[in-house]
């Protein structure tokens, strides 16, 4: 049985954590993922996962040091890693499993590129966490479709700063493992350091892969009411890309005036996530995945022993984790 299809696994260990199935099995031969990632289960069977390790040339200590990063990242639409490796053992994070395709696997699944309304639903809620994260003094540093994964109630960011992890500052990118040229800002790929307007070219790019099955498109074949807003995006120069909040605006119109401010979560992308937001076909998909993770009989080794992590309470859940729907 392939690894796209859960069933009766063996015994792959990564940490205290049997492998059900890898998570990117059905991406593109040719779409580049900056880590690998798996569904994994715990030896109790009370908690299963998404797990990511480094790709080969990736520095380790650079990849825990963007995990540990990402543990305090907020939103409604990103996956923080919530259990790292512990110090010495091979590097590894795991973040709570939520049943979702990565976004190269969602157009695979559809039959090409998504419809106009899904991909303005999916930048207005992107640009929405990537405003917060910015408001955090972060930058994402690694958007890019794989790095965006399918649920049913929105996408969720994964993959952050995989640029930093695969080369640092002063060294050129563009060979860099696992990451993809097309989502990859130039002042990135020159070697220059993750800044917010990087996240907004990523984006652009993102979008621009949704909107059209393929990275790099060219202007006339992207949507008629996209088309100006993502080649803004993907200008070269930085100062002439959109800021975030003009995206928003542009895609979901201008918030109203009662509408809460201050520090309140960012909810203008949920007028654009309701019922009928994802095609019926990617739905099926996202709970057939969740239903063949649930009935997935795992062999796991003998006297295998998977010693609770402090980051996770004794009610299985991860503490401080997302849920599995959104939370306002």
């Amino acid at each position: 049985m392939s690894d796209a299809e859960p069933g009766t696994r063996g015994t792959k260990q990564i940490g205290p954590y049997t492998v059900v199935t890898r998570l990117d099995a059905g991406v593109p031969v040719h779409t580049p993922v900056s880590e690998h990632r798996f569904i994994a289960r715990s030896a109790d069977g009370d908690r299963t996962v998404l797990l990511s390790r480094p790709l080969a040339g990736v520095d380790p200590q650079r990849f825990m040091a963007e995990a540990e990063a990402s543990r305090y990242l907020l939103g409604n639409w990103v996956l923080p890693a919530v259990e790292l490796s512990a110090p010495g053992e091979q590097p590894w994070h795991a973040r709570p499993y939520l049943p979702a395709l990565p976004l190269p696997v969602a157009l695979a699944v559809h039959g090409g590129p998504l419809p106009e309304p899904t991909v303005r639903a999916l930048a207005v809620a992107l640009a929405e966490n990537l405003a917060v994260i910015h408001g955090q003094s972060l930058t994402h540093a690694g958007l890019c479709p794989s790095a965006v994964l399918i649920a049913a109630d929105g996408p969720r960011l994964t993959c952050f700063g995989a640029v930093r992890a695969a080369a640092p500052d002063g060294v050129a990118r563009q060979e860099a493992p696992g990451l993809d040229r097309g989502s990859l800002p130039p002042e990135q790929a020159a070697g220059g350091q993750p800044r917010p307007m990087g996240d907004v070219y990523a984006l652009g790019a993102t979008l621009a892969y949704a909107a059209t099955g393929y990275g790099m498109p060219e202007r006339e074949e992207l949507p008629t009411g996209l088309r100006s807003l993502i080649t803004r995006c993907l200008s070269r120069d930085p100062a002439h890309r959109p800021q975030l909040v003009e995206i928003v605006d542009e895609l979901a119109g201008s918030p109203q005036s009662d509408a809460p401010a201050g520090f309140a979560a960012p909810t203008r992308a949920d007028a654009l996530l309701g019922p009928g937001w994802l095609p019926a076909r990617l739905v099926a998909a996202v709970v057939h995945q969740s239903s063949s993770v649930l009935a997935a009989e795992v062999r796991f080794p003998v006297q295998a022993q998977a010693p609770v992590h402090a980051s996770w309470t004794s009610g299985g859940a991860p503490s401080g984790s997302p849920e599995s729907h959104r939370a306002h």
